[in-house]
């Protein structure tokens, strides 16, 4: 992976957590000059504006837990388009290298010689501060546990049980369908009371915010009518929010 953006090749863009505006200044700069944009189920569309008039455009998205264009297909594309055109853009949500497989897009890109470029994006979770939530907060928590929810065999992570043992905000991602797993393992432990928070749609106009303790995480999702995707936030940073609003 080259650390200087070139003038062509595989460029893998953070979209960021959902509004256009948090798109880095080094992606909009890229995404000015795309040729083709292979984007995700998860971009806001409104970056897809930004590219130049005549810039192909190939959906390869993910619905979540739903129908999905196979990694081995996108794969393909990126080899196909980065032969016949300059700038191919990997338009991501979030940040491509935090549970979006955009490191195996790069490394794919550099096994067939096309050079790859990584530009961050804002992941969805650093969008929970615009719902009132800090990741850490002086004297509530000095650090956080970032989970997946969705492993590739569809397990929740054991991370979690290590997770629970530190004062650590703990983060998952695509975890919505394993809320009740989360819950008991939170009750299981004795820290069902800890509190918890389910986001979705963070940085945009419609979010959606449920605050609840981790054992009633399923209840206050159904109660709050959140569904995927969501950022769920155990820990008593949920808590020290509360404080200033």
């Amino acid at each position: 992976m080259t650390e200087k953006i070139g003038d062509f090749g595989l460029f893998v863009v953070g979209g960021g957590p959902g509004d256009p505006e948090l798109i880095t200044m080094k992606g909009y700069k890229v995404l000015k000059r795309a040729e083709v944009i292979l984007y995700d189920n998860l971009i806001n569309e409104k970056l897809l504006e930004i590219a130049p008039k005549d810039c192909k455009l190939v959906y390869v998205g993910k619905q979540p837990y739903g129908n999905y264009t196979p990694q081995e297909v996108i794969h393909d594309l990126i080899k196909e388009y980065a032969l016949t055109h300059q700038v191919v853009v990997r338009l991501k949500g979030g940040d491509p290298f935090i549970f979006g497989r955009g490191f195996e897009e790069v490394l794919f890109a550099e096994k067939h010689g096309i050079p790859a470029y990584y530009i961050p994006g804002i992941s969805s979770m650093q969008a929970t501060g615009l719902s009132g939530i800090p990741l850490t907060h002086r004297g509530v928590s000095e650090s956080m546990w970032i989970i997946t929810g969705t492993k590739k065999d569809g397990s929740l992570s054991k991370d979690l049980r290590c997770a629970i043992n530190s004062s650590a905000t703990v983060v998952i991602y695509m975890g919505m369908k394993k809320l009740e797993e989360i819950a008991g393992i939170y009750k299981d432990a004795g820290l069902g009371d800890m509190p918890a928070s389910i986001i979705q749609h963070a940085s945009l106009p419609h979010q959606k915010k449920v605050v609840c303790t981790a054992q009633n995480l399923p209840e206050a999702a159904v109660l709050g009518g959140l569904t995927y995707p969501a950022i769920i936030v155990i820990g008593k940073v949920v808590e020290a929010g509360s404080l200033y609003r």
